[in-house]
Formats: C-alpha cells, structure tokens, sequence
C-alpha cells in the first residue's frame, strides 16, 4: 500500500504508451502528467533526505501541500471568530471594516466567555457624557527639549523598510500625514518611503545605528545630526528591545541588500548587515541617561525617548536611580509588550521572552511615579493594540498614548498570512518582491490607514463618554474590572500595587518593589541577587 500510487502511476503509464500505439494518439495526451509523476517516484525513491517520500512516493507530497496551506485552511474553514491567534476572525473584521470606512458593529451579542479569566471591561456611566469632538493628543517634551511634539494617542509602531515593502510604507506614511499622527521608521533608518508624502516621523535607532552609523558599525554623530534635522523627523527613539525578540539580535545576509537598503542604513554593498543583540554606545544606566542627553543636543533639542520590553525589573529601576543621579530625563518611554509582534522570530523568543504589555507598562509607570518622575516622563504602550477598548486599557493602566504596528498592517491588506519572513507575502505587504509589492495601491491604501485611525479614535470618544468622561487622560486603573476567577472580580486597582508619588524614595517604600529597588544600581546593568 505504501507504494499503491506510485505502482499506479506507472501502470497507467505504460497503458496510455500503449492505447495511443495501437488505438489511438489521443492517449498520448495524458502522458504529460504521467511521466514526470513517475520520474518524481522514481526519485523519492533513490533520495536520502526525506524518509516520508521514500515510503510513500508521489503521495506524501500531499502532506507538504497541505502543510503549506494549513495556515490558511485553519483560519477560514476551522477557527471560530474568537479562537485564532495572534488576532482572532473579530479583531480581523473590525480592523478591516473601519479601514474600509465600514461601521464595525456586532450582531445578537457578545461570544466571548464573559466568565471566564481573560475577560475585561470598562465600566460604563449612569451619566455618560457628550462624545468629545476634540482629536486626542498629548504633549511630549520636558524642560530640556527646545522642539515639543503634539502627538496623537495613537500612532504607527514600529516597522523598517526592509521588513515592509517600499509601497506599504508610502502607504502608511501618507495616511498618517493625512490623519495628523506619526509613523514610526523602524530600526532601518529613515527611507525615501518615509520622508516623500511628509508624515510626521519618530526615528528609531537600533542597536545597528542604521543611518547613523560608522562602517564598523558604531554610532556616528554627525550623521545622525544631519538625518535628524529633517523637518519630517518630530521624535528620536532609542530602540533597547521588542517584545517580540528582546536582547536577540538579527542578520541580513548580503545577497538581500540592495543598493537603496544600503543607501538608507548606511552600509556597505557585499557584507552581511549585522544587528548585534545590545548598543554599543552606552553599558551602563548612566551611559544610556548620557546618550540620551548627547542625542537631543544633536538633533537640535527634539524630544528623545527610548523603547523596551522590560526584562529583569532591577535593570529598569536602574535607569530610575541613573536618572535621579544625573538629571538627565528622557523625554518619553515606549512599552513593548512580549505579545509584540515581528516579520521573524526564534519562537521561544516569541513565545516565551518578555514582560507582556499589561504587566510592563504598569511596572513602569509604577516606577516612574515611585521615584516621583511620571510627571516629567510620558509613556506610550505598544502590544496588539487594535481597538478602542486596548486603547482605553493601557490609557487607564499608564500610558500617555499608544502605538499599533500589526492594526496598521491589516489597515494596509495584511491577511494574517505569516508569511512576513519568506518574502512572499501574498497581498504586497511584508516584501520586498517588486511583483508582489505591485498589488498594494498606495492611494487606496493610504487611505484606508486613514479611516483606521480615524474611526478607532472616534470609537475611543464613545467609549470614553460612556464612562462618563470626556478626555482618555481622565481613565484610571479603577475604570477597568477584570475577571480574577468564574465568581470573582477586581478592578486593575484593587487587583495590583500601583504606588504612590516618590513612594520609592521614602523609607517604607512597598515591599513588592523594595527587594528589587535595592538591587538596583544606576552604576551597573548587572543584577547581584543575593
């Protein structure tokens, strides 16, 4: 049996050489699928490197079919509307329908187990208030920035050219000048993409300096001084980790770099692009409070934060306590949650590295308000925020404002394929294919980023006046309740420590943070458990 269709195919074979000899040349016909179904068994046969086509010729080919398209048979055929992961069928829709400028409303209730422990909500108003018309931003910038920066409350994380296509990126870059809120470059410096439709831009700076870089791969200031005065760039990013693959570096191989990929990064044509895994201009909190104070000088004083996944929580606390002994204060801090997206992952880095992002951001923004610095530091969250309720979570639980990196792919065509790392992504995306990228129409695209931005913060008005406020600054970790248990609940109040300002500071700080408070050192990285 293990050989039926091989045995097969070669019977028919030999039957349809000899039926169009002796009958008729018609039979000829089916002798160009034929013979090379039998060469192909004929070859499982003889090879060595896979054992299941060896025992089933021809026919285990089928499983690599069917292994290839299993992502896709899965998420149309098999998975309910709330069981898919990393964005279940709902969040899909919704993200699709208000990109469309499609009302993303929900029929005869709720299939989420309202029960069960992963349900949240916010708590609603016997006296909601009038939705608000005013578009939500922020201010960043403390006393040491001479270039303040309205920002939005939401905004495009993180994504490089190179990991998105040259027409997804002008896409992006368009909806956001339109919709008035920035477009993050990414750790692959700032592109021709970038910089041709005008939109707001925060620059990324990564491990690799790309853009702003020495041939051996350390940071070069001049360089960075002239990238930075673009009148595009509004904010400077230091990038230290992503949820999705902290403390791990990344190569591109020097057969994927292109003449304009090395014109962006600043780097040479025939050598493999190295991402080592830490900076190298800085090794201690210190260092780091002095890179950033360095940076803002460069760029002629506009704000400059830095981006993290927290890890080991003394290491964060480290940079408090250098923060407090130099003065020198970033002017905003990214969250990334470990829930965090990437186009290519080890998947124990994935799966199993990295605060997720309720958990961060709460830590923190704990922090900060422990060592009585929250109100001259702003914190923006970024981990799977695609809604209007994500949104007001992370905003009631810390953050400043929030960044969407996958919300804004799907705004642009992305279909969940995960196809981000083979370069064949199917709708143009995720690719540097000149053939595939084709399918993205940029104008239709962009304005599609638009409509997402526009109608999640429209979405946001609502929900925030349902609650009986009237600017998202106003949630509080009070207003939403989650599920501690099928009879039990808590609001994130009552369910975590949230402390109270320059609690770090005094004598009797809380005892949750005290034992790591005490590890800390603005002097060293390094944690010293006893």
């Amino acid at each position: 049996m293990r050989y039926l269709a091989f045995i097969l195919t070669v019977i028919l074979t030999f039957l349809s050489f000899i039926l169009g000899i002796a009958v008729d040349p018609h039979f000829f016909w089916p002798l160009l699928a034929l013979i090379p179904l039998s060469l192909l068994g004929i070859w499982d046969m003889v090879q060595t490197k896979h054992s299941i086509t060896r025992n089933y010729p021809i026919i285990a080919h089928l499983r690599f079919l069917f292994e290839e398209i299993r992502p896709e048979i899965h998420q149309y055929f098999v998975e309910s509307n709330i069981d898919g992961r990393p964005f279940n069928n709902d969040e899909r829709s919704l993200i699709y329908e208000r990109a469309k400028n499609i009302d993303g409303l929900k029929p005869f209730g709720t299939e989420l187990d309202i029960y069960g422990e992963e349900y949240e909500w916010l708590n609603h108003s016997m006296a909601p208030h009038p939705k608000s018309e005013e578009l939500f931003r922020t201010t960043v910038g403390g006393p040491e920035c001479k270039q303040p920066y309205s920002c939005s409350i939401l905004n495009i994380s993180a994504m490089s050219f190179g990991a998105l296509s040259p027409n997804a990126l002008l896409a992006l870059n368009a909806g956001a000048k339109r919709g008035n809120f920035y477009h993050c470059t990414g750790e692959g410096g700032v592109s021709p993409y970038h910089l041709k439709n005008g939109g707001d831009l925060v620059w990324q700076i990564g491990t690799g300096y790309f853009g702003c870089r020495n041939n051996d791969g350390t940071f070069n200031p001049d360089l960075f001084k002239e990238q930075a005065a673009h009148e595009a760039v509004k904010m400077i990013e230091i990038k230290i980790s992503q949820g999705a693959k902290p403390g791990h570096g990344g190569v591109l191989p020097a057969a994927k770099i292109t003449a304009e990929i090395a014109s962006t990064r600043k780097i040479l044509m025939g050598q493999d692009c190295i991402s080592p895994p830490g900076h190298t201009s800085f090794n201690t909190p210190i260092e780091l409070c002095n890179y950033i104070a360095q940076l803002r000088e460069l760029s002629g004083g506009k704000p400059v934060g830095f981006k993290l996944c927290i890890g080991h929580p003394s290491e964060f606390l480290s940079v408090c306590k250098a923060m407090l002994q130099t003065g020198i204060l970033p002017d905003f801090i990214t969250v990334d949650g470990g829930e965090g997206g990437t186009g290519a992952a080890p998947l124990e880095f994935s799966d199993n590295m990295g605060m997720p992002l309720k958990g961060g951001l709460m830590f923190v923004h704990n922090a900060l308000v422990g060592c009585d610095l929250r109100d001259k530091i702003k914190v923006a969250a970024s981990g799977k925020i695609s809604s209007a309720f994500t949104l007001a979570r992370s905003l009631a639980i810390g953050a400043d404002w929030c960044n969407s990196a996958r919300g804004f792919m799907m705004a642009v065509g992305c279909i969940q394929a995960q196809k981000c790392h083979t370069n064949t992504c199917p709708v143009g995306v995720a690719t540097q294919d000149p053939g595939r990228q084709r399918a993205l129409n940029v104008e239709d695209k962009s304005t599609r980023t638009f409509n997402f931005h526009k109608n999640t913060m429209e979405a946001l008005s609502e929900v925030v006046a349902a609650a009986g406020l009237d600017h998202p600054e106003q949630l509080r970790p009070w207003h939403i309740f989650l599920r501690t248990g099928r009879t039990k609940m808590a609001s994130y109040h009552e369910a975590f420590d949230f402390l109270e300002p320059g609690e770090l500071l005094g004598d009797s700080p809380s005892p949750v943070y005290k034992k790591v408070w005490d590890l800390a050192s603005a002097e060293t990285f390094e944690t010293h458990y006893a």
